[in-house]
């Protein structure tokens, strides 16, 4: 089983931020693929399908952002998915708004949603899509940018950007990683 996790907030104050573009991924996937999420024991929307002859789940914690982890390793462990076969999908300070980049490993980069992941699966090599975001301008914190909306300049790039991801996982469902890495890192 293939498991797509799109790191969030829950709770409609959270929806279209700038830290939910994980989520954002997941419904489209969920959209493409016709899945309908459930809530789990986990602390978290899951829900699943049979692509391309692939069993694959779309998982969006409860937990928020900081406490990720606390979903996903139950998930692994009940499910009993190899974390090779998971690929997880979070916003990016680093990479303008719009841009993506996905990666096989790699320390979390200050993003706790990803330290969280690290921490409970006890390794630093899971694959991921990042989506940028763009860092804070004008002395504004960091946490208050992260919860807020995107700009209207900033939407349509965003918007792009979220259907590509969605696009790599959809290929990484039958393709190896690295290899839907190189195409869309290009």
């Amino acid at each position: 089983m293939k498991l797509f996790v799109g790191l969030g907030n829950p709770g409609k104050e959270y929806e279209q931020t700038r830290h939910n573009v994980g989520f954002m991924v997941i419904d489209e996937l969920a959209k493409r693929w016709n899945i309908s999420f459930q809530a789990t024991k986990f602390r978290g929307m899951l829900g699943s399908a049979i692509i391309s002859g692939e069993k694959v789940a779309l998982c969006k914690p409860l937990t928020y952002m900081n406490l990720s982890g606390e979903c996903v390793r139950p998930l692994m462990d009940y499910y009993h998915i190899d974390v090779d076969d998971i690929i997880v999908i979070y916003d990016d300070l680093d990479l303008p708004p719009g841009k993506i980049r996905l990666r096989m490993k790699g320390s979390s980069g200050g993003h706790n949603g990803i330290k969280s992941l690290i921490q409970h699966l006890g390794t630093q090599e899971l694959k991921r899509i990042r989506i940028g975001i763009g860092r804070p301008g004008n002395g504004q914190k960091v946490t208050d940018y992260v919860l807020g909306r995107f700009t209207k300049e900033e939407s349509s790039a965003v918007t792009e950007a979220v259907l590509r991801a969605a696009d790599a996982c959809e290929k990484a469902v039958t393709a190896p990683f690295l290899q839907v890495m190189n195409e869309f890192n290009a």
